[in-house]
């Protein structure tokens, strides 16, 4: 991890903040965990946390109905477990809030005059809606998801690759701010530096290839980080 350029000097080549929404913006991240371990439960069973993480800021690397099956031995109606679990997860999110720092770091990259958009794995549905409850819909100059990169999810760099030609902006322009290891991977195969800012599900998690690391945005302004990782 780097450090010694000027702040100055540093901004003026960074021209946007792109922020990953899932366990950056929105903890979504720990309740969909708590609902998956209280689904496991109810067959008598556990759900670790060390196989979960491999599919945190993705989509697509971890089956937990299949995981599920296996540890049973036998296969389950899906539909019903979707459906209970889905209850708790809602109920869960719906009590969660902006992460600490997400709304300081919008204020300071306006006063900055850098860009800022959303690079998510997850699809417009589910961010969308999201973003206009938790008033921020207006705080980004655009919202890029997995559906904009041929649904793609990270760690692939479609999105940020997407988020990228849609800003018109090179790789050396943006930095990115992911919670997971697969979304930090995703960044750097697009070129971008990137922040890792772990949450409850990660925190634990070896970023060291991440060009910096905050255990929250709240802990660092904006500026200072720039200078830091310049």
């Amino acid at each position: 991890m780097s450090g010694g350029m000027g702040a100055a000097s540093m901004i003026s080549r960074i021209q946007a903040i792109i922020f990953d929404f899932d366990g950056l913006i929105l903890d979504t991240e720990t309740p969909d965990y708590r609902s998956w371990q209280a689904a496991y439960a109810e067959f008598g069973l556990e759900l670790p946390l060390t196989v979960w993480q491999a599919n945190i800021g993705s989509v697509d690397l971890f089956d937990p109905y299949l995981y599920l099956e296996e540890q049973l031995g036998r296969s389950l109606d899906r539909t019903a477990v979707h459906a209970r679990r889905r209850i708790l997860d809602d109920e869960l999110i719906a009590a969660q809030t902006v992460l600490p720092g997400v709304a300081d770091y919008l204020d300071e990259a306006g006063r900055l005059g850098l860009g800022t958009a959303v690079a998510s794995s997850s699809r417009h549905s589910w961010v969308d809606p999201h973003l206009q409850r938790l008033g921020l819909s207006n705080r980004f100059d655009r919202v890029f998801c997995r559906d904009d990169a041929g649904d793609v999810s990270k760690p692939h760099p479609a999105v940020y690759r997407a988020a990228l030609t849609g800003l018109g902006l090179l790789p050396e322009q943006a930095i990115a701010l992911e919670d997971s290891l697969n979304g930090v991977y995703a960044a750097k195969a697009a070129g971008l530096a990137c922040v890792a800012v772990p949450n409850e599900m990660t925190r634990h998690l070896d970023f060291a290839e991440a060009d910096w690391r905050l255990e929250s945005l709240a802990t660092m302004p904006l500026a200072e980080l720039l200078l830091r990782i310049g």
